[in-house]
């Protein structure tokens, strides 16, 4: 898969066969469009071609940006595209200017003049242009002029990447774990820089890496225990996280722990990759860190089993 960021410098494409979205997640419902992309491609002698925006682009267009919480980074997106065998994979800077381009002008300047397309693979419902005003209807009309085919996503495939969509954040948001992982077709993953905590699960033999997200738009799970893997400098281990305020010792802030097994070296300022394959359980109040002990003696117990 050939990476584009500058759309200034794109190469002249084959037969290029686009579609356009921002593939948050790379989830089951998004494989199915890009499998009938590179099978229209394939059909067209041609070559299948991914565009994407970074940043968001509700970052730009929406007065309201906090609520924009993705599930994948962009460099997550495009570890997970590559995978796919798409031919290419464009990331758009999406800017105010960008954004400012009337339909037809997003139409004529840049879907035409940058990538000349065999086919587009769009949605009944895809919006473009300043205000939103661009649609399918538009794009069906300047078909003609600017002779390239369009193709539909079919409704019941675009509801359901929706659903998959919302079903996949509220399920990360809501500790159910192992429902978003089969919406995605993979485990749900994070990175995290690894920084010194209180090192109070080395006192009781659960030494944990403390780790920050290296991506403040990146979704964050629910508070719990979870069984993990974690892959440290291209090695994975077997592990189990904590995510929550430690009420055994009267936390005050909300943290992110890793208790790696069979696992000693000094990892601190390093980045940790961390798959989360099962709920365990809640955060519980322990009388006193003997009692916390033992129960996480019995949840390393449990995350073996199903690791």
């Amino acid at each position: 898969m050939q990476i584009h960021h500058d759309i200034t410098k794109l190469p002249k494409f084959t037969n290029a066969v686009i579609t356009i979205g921002t593939f948050d997640g790379v989830h089951l419902g998004h494989k199915q469009i890009i499998d009938s992309l590179k099978e229209t491609a394939a059909k067209a002698n041609g070559e299948s071609v991914i565009i994407t925006f970074h940043p968001h682009p509700r970052k730009i267009v929406s007065s309201v940006i906090t609520g924009v919480r993705l599930i994948n980074t962009l460099d997550e997106r495009i570890e997970l595209l590559e995978k796919t065998g798409i031919d290419h994979l464009v990331i758009v800077p999406f800017t105010d200017y960008f954004a400012s381009q009337t339909a037809e002008e997003y139409v004529r300047d840049f879907i035409v003049s940058k990538f000349h397309p065999h086919t587009i693979i769009i949605g009944y419902d895809h919006r473009f242009g300043k205000d939103r005003t661009g649609n399918f209807r538009l794009l069906e009309n300047l078909s003609l002029k600017y002779t390239y085919q369009l193709k539909e996503i079919p409704e019941h495939i675009l509801n359901a990447i929706k659903v998959s969509s919302t079903t996949i954040r509220n399920a990360i948001l809501q500790s159910h774990i192992e429902e978003a992982n089969i919406f995605l077709g993979y485990s749900f993953f994070f990175e995290g820089a690894v920084f010194h905590g209180d090192k109070i699960g080395r006192q009781i033999g659960y030494p944990t890496a403390n780790l920050k997200s290296t991506d403040e738009e990146k979704i964050t799970l629910g508070d719990g225990i979870y069984a993990v893997y974690a892959t440290v400098e291209d090695k994975t281990y077997k592990g189990m996280m904590s995510i929550g305020f430690r009420p055994t010792i009267n936390g005050k802030l909300r943290v992110t722990e890793v208790n790696l097994f069979d696992f000693s070296e000094d990892i601190y300022g390093k980045t940790i990759r961390v798959y989360v394959k099962k709920y365990l359980r809640s955060e519980v109040k322990f009388n006193g860190l003997e009692e916390l002990k033992v129960q996480l003696h019995k949840d390393k117990e449990a995350s073996l089993l199903c690791l």
